[in-house]
């Protein structure tokens, strides 16, 4: 399978005892993204992993497009999540395309999960501005590359945002470090995967659906239809868009801390 690229926070007594977590970031993501709530996350006693899926920034990828469809990255975080865990149960939270490719891990996959996080995510192919977006990279990635989309998309909307001049930098490198084709096969991915949620109410895992109030991803209603679908627990966060880690880690961290606890104290009766 290969080397996946982590960050890891470990409680301040290096110690974790409490079941480990696994975040996976989103299409144009990395782990990165989680690094404002890694070391919060941690200090509840657990072993916290952000990880780059195969293509993303610092993992490497093959040229297959196979290699980056949802049940071929489904497959490897349900590996990654076996290692991490020994067998012992695990937390699951993926953002954004992570949700779909996790949700093939917890469908399909043989890691026991103590739960599952559906963090600005949906139920099936996303839609609105960034289905347009999408439409808009598949079309030109092809035939113009990533320094294209950096130069003409994403550079013009950060410099717009006001983002620091290091964290713009960070942002160039990691896109331009991405395999072209995972790129493109993800963002077909994204742009098609069908609705799976039926599937996973099967599963019965304890399962939260978290997202900004003002998300431009999937639509926040479409968001807690699908929670109510799920019979899952559902958190808007205040004040945050398509990324609450990133926009309100306090917040969403407390979230997730309190809904592992809580998963936690139910497996264990």
């Amino acid at each position: 399978m290969g080397p996946f690229a982590v960050l890891e926070a470990m409680p301040v007594s290096g110690v974790p005892e409490r079941w480990p977590a696994l975040l996976v970031p989103g299409l144009t993501g990395s782990k990165e993204d989680f690094i404002a709530v890694l070391q919060t996350l941690a200090q509840s006693g657990r072993r916290v992993i952000a990880v780059d899926m195969r293509g993303q920034f610092e993992t490497a990828g093959p040229e297959d497009p196979r290699a980056y469809t949802c049940a071929a990255l489904g497959n490897d975080i349900d590996v990654l999540a076996y290692t991490i865990g020994g067998g012992e149960p695990l937390h699951l939270v993926g953002h954004s395309f992570g949700g779909l490719v996790t949700r093939e891990a917890v469908i399909d996959g043989r890691t026991k999960f103590a739960s599952y996080t559906l963090m600005s995510s949906g139920p099936a192919s996303i839609v609105g501005v960034r289905e347009r977006a999408g439409r808009t990279m598949l079309a030109e990635l092809p035939e113009f590359g990533l320094e294209h989309i950096w130069h003409t998309r994403m550079e013009p909307e950060v410099l717009a945002a006001g983002v620091p001049d290091e964290i713009i930098a960070f942002l160039r490198k990691r896109l331009f470090a991405n395999s072209p084709t995972g790129m493109t096969t993800m963002t077909e991915q994204v742009l098609s995967t069908p609705d799976r949620c039926d599937e996973l109410t099967q599963v019965e895992v304890p399962t939260l659906v978290l997202y900004g109030e003002h998300d431009d991803g999937w639509p926040p209603r479409t968001q807690s239809e699908m929670a109510d679908r799920l019979n899952a627990e559902c958190v808007v966060v205040p004040g945050a868009a398509h990324s609450p880690a990133v926009e309100a880690p306090e917040t969403t961290a407390a979230a997730l801390t309190r809904f592992w606890n809580a998963a936690e104290a139910r497996l264990l009766g």
